[in-house]
């Protein structure tokens, strides 16, 4: 599942703090003034999305940037985690924003299937075939039409770890899987554990299972799982649960054991290796653990706080999953014309560069300098994104229907934390995920 605004884990009462101020200063969530003139000038877009905090910030850099170049003045709305309910309320209320920021294959294909969007203009779709791998525009075309622009993504096979836990205890980055739990094991009899997981938020389990499962299985099978063509019985899903099994049922290799980790939330797993007592050595998720590290715990990303990549499983080849944000133009928008102006700036490297200099940021488009990033642990991560290619393979649980793959304390999550708290029959699980996903995909 697509990770939550970083603001919404820590708080539920952040997202309400910072939409209150932006109302004080907008009266809509937040704008970014236009120069006097310009082919937009006296046009507002308004642009939803789930970011808040230093995120909602820093994209708000790239809409003065448009405003710049166009005179047209942009608004920012919070839309919470939620986005299908958001604009379907504003859109039934005759106030539908120009842009949403979609964060899940899902919704925005339900978006366009419910006749939502608005297909992206000629000249976005010629800047977004050049400069994008083909996957990331097949990620955004529903039923032939290409209508969601890729902008940010998330790099979700990275491995994070404090450099001098893996010093003191003589282990180096490791390359196979094996090599990781042998690590892991050392790590462990040196004093630290391996792994905190971060159990409590399930979404970070079906991270797991889909590195896992794409390096073992493949990207041809991945691909019919994701869009369940493939049965979760299949004897390939019970041997990445098997293989998941390794590290789960280890205390050596989870910190605190199954009990522990099943109360640990996504920045709880983070603060056990940043913070300033330490837990774990080592941290599985995204890119975005990195910005975490630095801007709750003080770690600098390259020096205290790096990465290795999710290793390959077997004989199969090292994973790239990512997750991302696509904008999409709303038909309904009083200025749709307008927003997608705001879309064909987005798909240049212009744009991406605004934010990648303020950091916190990956780009899927090639043509991105990598000097523009803010540091070389985000041009490594940027570099292995757009390296992968086609290779990439966008997060499985986002592309399911929310009730499998993207509810607290049901389908895919839930039967997860269950596989975490019991690994001992990767057969149950997988006949318990089959039965969820047959009622949730309606097959």
């Amino acid at each position: 599942m697509r990770r939550p605004s970083l603001t919404t884990l820590r708080a539920a009462g952040a997202l309400s703090a910072a939409l209150a101020l932006a109302l004080t200063a907008t009266g809509c969530g937040g704008d970014a003034g236009p120069k006097s003139g310009g082919e937009l000038a006296g046009t507002t877009v308004t642009v939803a999305g789930v970011w808040t905090g230093g995120e909602q910030e820093n994209f708000k850099k790239v809409l003065d940037a448009f405003s710049a170049k166009t005179g047209a003045k942009t608004v920012f709305v919070p839309s919470g985690d939620n986005v299908s309910t958001f604009v379907g309320s504003k859109i039934e209320g005759g106030n539908a924003p120009e842009v949403v920021l979609v964060p899940q294959v899902g919704v925005l294909r339900q978006f366009a299937e419910a006749g939502w969007l608005k297909p992206l203009s000629e000249r976005t779709t010629t800047t977004a075939s050049g400069n994008l791998a083909p996957v990331w525009k097949e990620y955004g075309t529903v039923d032939g039409t290409f209508y969601g622009l890729y902008f940010k993504a998330a790099h979700k096979s990275t491995v994070w770890y404090a450099p001098d836990a893996l010093e003191q205890a003589g282990v180096g980055e490791p390359k196979s899987w094996d090599e990781l739990l042998a690590a892991g094991r050392t790590l462990a009899d040196s004093g630290l554990p391996a792994f905190a997981v971060a159990g409590e938020d399930g979404w970070t389990l079906t991270d797991w299972f889909e590195n896992v499962y794409l390096s073992q299985a493949g990207p041809e099978k991945y691909d019919l799982l994701a869009r369940h063509e493939l049965k979760w019985t299949d004897p390939s899903v019970v041997t990445a649960l098997t293989t998941l099994a390794e590290v789960f049922e280890d205390e050596r290799l989870v910190a605190g054991g199954a009990a522990e980790a099943l109360r640990t939330d996504f920045p709880g797993s983070v603060e056990k290796v940043f913070g300033p007592e330490p837990e774990a050595a080592l941290v599985y998720e995204g890119d975005f653990v990195g910005g975490v590290a630095r801007d709750e715990f003080g770690r600098k990303p390259g020096e205290d706080a790096a990465f290795f990549p999710f290793p390959p499983v077997g004989s199969g080849k090292a994973p790239v999953v990512s997750g991302g944000d696509a904008a999409v133009v709303l038909e309904d928008a009083k200025n749709a014309d307008a927003g997608m102006k705001l879309l064909e700036f987005l798909a240049t490297p212009e744009a991406a560069e605004v934010w990648a200099g303020a950091g916190g940021f990956l780009s899927p488009n090639k043509d991105v300098k990598p000097e523009a990033y803010a540091d070389d642990t985000a041009r490594a991560t940027a570099a292995s994104l757009v390296a992968a290619g086609d290779s990439v393979r966008f997060d499985m649980s986002d592309q399911a229907p929310a009730a499998f793959g993207g509810t607290k304390g049901a389908g895919e999550w839930k039967l997860l934390q269950d596989f975490l708290r019991d690994p001992s029959d990767p057969k149950r699980t997988a006949a318990a995920l089959e039965a969820a996903a047959a009622k949730a995909y309606g097959n």
